[in-house]
């Protein structure tokens, strides 16, 4: 029974419902008290909607039933990463290890939780894991992604690129992916959303509330989410699907992308608009503006702009061969699949760069660029920057965000935690011999990477 009204949730979420979806995962959760597997199906479908805390709760029951089961020590300790709690984070990774030292998710994660020193990393065990793993054994790439972060921190360069190049090679081996296909995508967007549906559309739906922070993976969209995420007026919704689902639910049924973004341009845009507003209403915030930092919304631009004419969008840029490498040495437990090869790095990163020109020629004073290194370089200003662009009143709090107890569940989880530092600009400066060929590509294509 619970695993039938758990589908009717997950329909309701996808049908753009979030506000049902909630009421019916808090019926399941009631009913759920004793039940840890069914509590970790909801905690799983709160996180989709949005709600941190409830699946906290759950994932925090469903361990106090099961204090030895070392999945359930696993998802409460990523709870309590996206809650900032990451003491308590790195002692459930390090129990949930102990329990089942081939949970090689916890090794990588509990790698992130800080940084490594000499005095205190887990580097040599890690090699001693590795050496004992068999050689097509999936937890191979998960080790070296953790070796290659810790190495990294101790600033042993030339073994963390070896631990990192060996494992998004593994990550690659095991997918199936054309980043032709994504390239073939944003093409087509530029298309389909040329400057006659671009300026001749009837009007979207009349909103001010939703507010889009976008721009490639690891780009900075989590730091300036929070920064913005702390004024009184704003609270962010973190990374969600409501956008997609409500394209694809207006769009129908399409045979590839392609064909989706031809039918995309085709909707009513503001019935998209009324009906992505619906959609983030449900999470249930009283807070007058609303961040969704989804950020692939950048593919999403013009329907923003025709769905939504009155919503504020921040675009977030980062130095080309920074945010490559950034994204490169990331493994990400969903979606990027063009993150495992640096030459597919590369040319997603050119398709991007591509389409954001686009947009920025049509759509002239439609969204503000925000550049990481000028966050970094001078918070004060630009955080004004944005708060005038948003039209809101300077807080001093936005500076403080790494005081801000919101949750925060993407890849940055730990890094917003922490004040302002600069050690990730030129980064990839370290990795100079090895990112060579990426440079050279992008630099043939008029990419300034010096």
């Amino acid at each position: 029974m619970a695993e039938t009204t758990l589908d009717l949730a997950r329909l309701r979420l996808r049908d753009g419902d979030v506000a049902g979806a909630i009421r019916t995962l808090e019926k399941i959760e009631a009913a759920a008290r004793d039940d840890p597997w069914i509590l970790q199906q909801v905690a799983g479908t709160y996180l989709q909607c949005g709600q941190h805390l409830r699946a906290h709760r759950c994932y925090a029951r469903s361990a106090e039933l099961q204090p030895s089961n070392p999945d359930c020590l696993y998802n409460l300790a990523t709870s309590k990463t996206a809650l900032g709690e990451l003491d308590e984070a790195d002692r459930l990774f390090t129990e949930a290890i102990r329990l089942n030292p081939q949970d090689y998710g916890a090794w990588l994660n509990r790698s992130a939780l800080r940084k490594q020193t000499p005095e205190r990393n887990h580097v040599e065990q890690l090699r001693y894991v590795k050496s004992h793993l068999a050689a097509d054994d999936e937890g191979q790439v998960q080790v070296c992604y953790a070796l290659a972060k810790e190495l990294e921190d101790l600033q042993r360069h030339d073994e963390a690129f070896a631990a990192l190049q060996e494992g998004s090679h593994r990550r690659r081996l095991g997918m199936t992916y054309d980043v032709a296909e994504d390239e073939a995508a944003m093409a087509a967007i530029a298309r389909c959303f040329g400057a006659g549906l671009l300026n001749g559309a009837a009007p979207g739906f009349d909103s001010d509330r939703p507010i889009f922070i976008l721009g490639l993976p690891r780009s900075g969209t989590t730091l300036v989410d929070r920064i913005v995420s702390s004024h009184s007026q704003v609270e962010s919704l973190g990374e969600h699907t409501s956008l997609a689902l409500a394209v694809m639910k207006r769009a129908g049924q399409a045979k590839g992308k392609v064909a989706l973004i031809e039918q995309s341009a085709q909707i009513d845009f503001a019935e998209l608009g009324r009906g992505y507003c619906q959609a983030i209403d449900g999470f249930g915030s009283p807070a007058p503006r609303l961040v969704d930092k989804t950020p692939q919304n950048f593919l999403y631009l013009g329907l923003i702009h025709l769905a939504l004419p009155r919503a504020k969008i921040i675009h977030l840029r980062r130095q080309p061969m920074d945010i490559c490498y950034a994204i490169y040495k990331t493994l990400f437990r969903a979606g990027y699949p063009f993150s495992y090869s640096l030459q597919e790095v590369g040319r997603y990163y050119l398709a991007y760069h591509r389409l954001m020109e686009h947009w920025r020629a049509l759509l002239p004073g439609a969204f503000l660029d925000v550049d990481y290194e000028a966050v970094v370089a001078d918070p004060g200003a630009e955080t004004r920057r944005m708060l005038e662009y948003l039209e809101l009143d300077w807080e001093e709090a936005c500076l403080q965000f790494h005081r801000h107890r919101g949750p925060a569940a993407t890849a940055s989880a730990v890094q917003v935690r922490q004040p302002i530092y600069s050690s990730s600009v030129g980064l990839w400066r370290k990795y100079h011999r090895q990112l060579a060929p990426l440079a050279g590509k992008l630099r043939e294509h008029g990419i300034t990477v010096d």
